[in-house]
């Protein structure tokens, strides 16, 4: 409803009565100094002018119907959305595995047999190399032949004790030449087991290091790098700003870049200890066998939930304006008729922002009508021109 100016209704008042009769005379009314009369002519006087205040009205009314509607400020506007509101948190994060193993030969000799190539695919204990074991298996063989005579020996000894023939000392010095040999075997036979490089687990060949017919010494000399690519994760640092508002199932978005891939993930684990170099904390995120291309050290992104609002109205950030006074305000939607409606500047409180959004915690409800373009040239109370209006 328009408001008409007190100032401007009087001045009309004084134009009606200046172009007509006056009923008194207002200068004899004053000097007959009665207060009665006085106080009539006033009360009359207010009567006529809420008459043309109401005939004023009516007047713009109609008038409102001829008004040029095209010099109205030009306005988009939309329904205020109410929804979730997810904020997360952009951190770097890398590709790993558990298993991605350089293999050292546990024997010094001359690398004899490679049985495998870069990229095969090779199953936990499968025989990957061998060293030449420097005459180490005659010698095994010659060991076990001693052996086999003690245990003879040994059992027959036996027998006799257990027939109280002979003296203990005999069957104790048989039973300990046959253990003692047994255990020379046993310690060949393990030493000689390390000239066999084996697989440790279930994997790919990435990487042949040493050249067939090489001298390798014992922990020395790296051969082999296997990987197990079906057992991959992401690891990456979180600041400990987050500590309390990320864990163990936390919603992540993975994103790897260079394969072109995104992913919504959980988080699977988080570590209890934070760094004291860099004052972070590591989450883990498992990743699917199925991904293709994938490699460790591969780089990836991820966005973390930290903060999530339920069912809260959610607006564009850009069109939240803030006074010299720090208060923020948007413009509202009143009056509307057909493409035309009155912006009202409307004070709310927001919240957190992500991605163009913000949260308002208080001031707007889901049946506001927000200006959504424009708004910065509006002034309150303006008469808008609404080019769209999106439900």
């Amino acid at each position: 409803m328009k408001t008409i100016n007190t100032s401007l209704a009087l001045i009309s008042l004084f134009l009606l009565f200046s172009c007509g009769k006056k009923e008194y005379n207002l200068e004899e009314v004053i000097e007959k100094n009665d207060k009665k009369e006085l106080q009539e002519l006033k009360e009359k006087l207010y009567h006529k002018q809420r008459e043309l205040t109401l005939d004023l009205e009516k007047l713009d009314e109609a008038l409102a119907a001829f008004e040029d509607k095209s010099r109205y400020t030009l306005i988009e506007a939309q329904n205020a959305e109410k929804k979730d509101f997810k904020h997360f948190i952009k951190v770097q994060g890398n590709v790993t595995t558990d298993e991605n193993l350089l293999i050292y030969p546990e024997f010094s000799g001359v690398l004899e047999k490679i049985y495998v190539r870069e990229g095969d695919q090779v199953k936990k204990g499968q025989l990957l190399a061998k060293i030449d074991d420097g005459g180490a298996q005659n010698q095994l063989a010659e060991m076990k032949a001693q052996r086999d005579l003690a245990k003879t020996r040994f059992e027959r000894q036996e027998r006799l004790w257990n027939q109280d023939i002979g003296s203990e000392i005999q069957f104790l010095e048989a039973q300990t030449t046959y253990e003692q040999l047994n255990n020379s075997v046993e310690q060949m036979q393990r030493q000689l087991n390390k000239s066999e490089i084996r697989a440790p687990f279930n994997g790919v060949v990435d990487e042949v290091i040493t050249d067939q017919g090489q001298v390798v010494s014992q922990n020395q000399n790296a051969i082999f790098r296997i990987v197990n690519l079906q057992e991959m994760y992401v690891q990456a640092n979180v600041p400990e700003t987050y500590v309390g508002s990320i864990d163990k199932g936390s919603q992540a978005i993975v994103h790897l870049r260079a394969l072109g891939i995104q992913l919504d993930k959980e988080i699977d684990r988080v570590s209890s200890y934070i760094e004291d170099s860099n004052r972070n904390f590591r989450v883990r995120l498992n990743l699917p066998d199925t991904i293709p291309n994938l490699k460790p050290n591969l780089i990836a992104t991820l966005r973390i939930n930290d903060y999530t609002n339920k069912e809260v109205v959610v607006i564009p950030e850009n069109i939240l304006q803030e006074t010299a006074a720090g208060e923020f305000y948007v413009y509202v939607l009143e009056e509307i008729e057909d493409d035309a409606a009155t912006a009202t500047y409307k004070k709310v409180v927001p919240g957190r922002s992500y991605r163009g959004e913000i949260e308002i915690l208080e001031g707007l409800t889901s049946e506001d009508q927000i200006v959504t373009e424009g708004a910065r040239a509006l002034k309150k109370g303006e008469k808008v021109r609404i080019s769209t209006t999106e439900k």
